[in-house]
């Protein structure tokens, strides 16, 4: 059966089969982030750039920070608004967005969403923005693939991963097959998605940049901030993944990259 190229994403705009295929029961990724705040003692207001459903998001505000959740997806904002209420959320492109001038104590980017800036201008811009929206002395805590790690590996590229879930009595299935684009430095996705309803498969593509540990230290050094964290694990999507206590590694080896870095010179 041929298949079709979907205009949209199906995981986006439809934020409860989002959390049906990538469930965190545990809330695993706002535990790591908070652990990150409280040990390097940042204040309460917290914006979480790249929010999606929300599930960080008010797990921060829970643990008693001031949260701003912020995506491109109205669906997903939608959907936080009624099922991860607490923060605010409000609609922004990570790739330039003013929240306002020294408003936040820290800005949280997780599972690789500041990699969906593919060119340096683009990088350029986030960090720019994270600067002016981030008080004297905030700090940047992201989570992401690593790029060093597809430096001669092929075990995620070799064949598809498939993945089922059933979701309102349906059930998916989905093919994902990483390419690495080396000219433009971009790990592209495919996915194509079955169902057991008759419906014709959709494909959908998407990149992530593949951005390297040091050449990420470029960019913070460039932008005003000072790394003060910066290795493969343990974290919230390692494997093991990370418990609570455990300290950062240090090395940037493995297929996850977490970087928590300060701003030195607000803009």
């Amino acid at each position: 059966m041929t298949s079709t190229t979907a205009a949209h994403n199906l995981l986006t705009d439809n934020p409860e089969l989002y959390e049906a295929r990538f469930p965190d029961p545990d809330r695993l990724a706002g535990r790591w982030t908070e652990d990150c705040l409280r040990r390097h003692g940042t204040g309460e207001r917290v914006l979480d750039m790249g929010c999606g459903t929300g599930r960080d998001a008010a797990h921060l505000h829970g643990a008693g920070r001031t949260v701003t959740g912020a995506d491109i997806s109205e669906a997903m904002l939608a959907h936080a608004r009624t099922n991860h209420p607490g923060p605010v959320y409000v609609r922004a492109d990570l790739h330039d967005f003013d929240l306002g001038r020294g408003v936040f104590d820290a800005v949280v980017c997780l599972d690789s969403a500041l990699l969906y800036c593919h060119t340096n201008d683009q990088l350029d811009a986030f960090f720019r923005s994270c600067r002016r929206a981030l008080a004297p002395d905030g700090l940047l805590v992201a989570e992401m693939r690593n790029g060093a790690y597809f430096l001669g590996r092929v075990d995620l590229l070799d064949a598809p991963a498939v993945n089922s879930l059933a979701w309102q009595g349906t059930a998916y299935r989905s093919h994902t097959t990483l390419t690495v684009d080396r000219t433009a430095q971009l790990l592209r996705r495919t996915r194509v998605w079955t169902t057991d309803d008759g419906s014709p498969p959709v494909e959908q593509r998407s990149a992530w940049r593949l951005l390297f540990p040091q050449e990420l230290r470029h960019f913070l050094a460039t932008h005003g901030f000072e790394v003060l964290e910066l290795h493969d694990g343990p974290g919230p999507r390692t494997e093991p993944p990370w418990q609570e206590g455990q300290l950062p590694g240090d090395t940037t080896d493995a297929d996850r990259l977490h970087v928590v870095a300060r701003l030195t010179t607000p803009h």
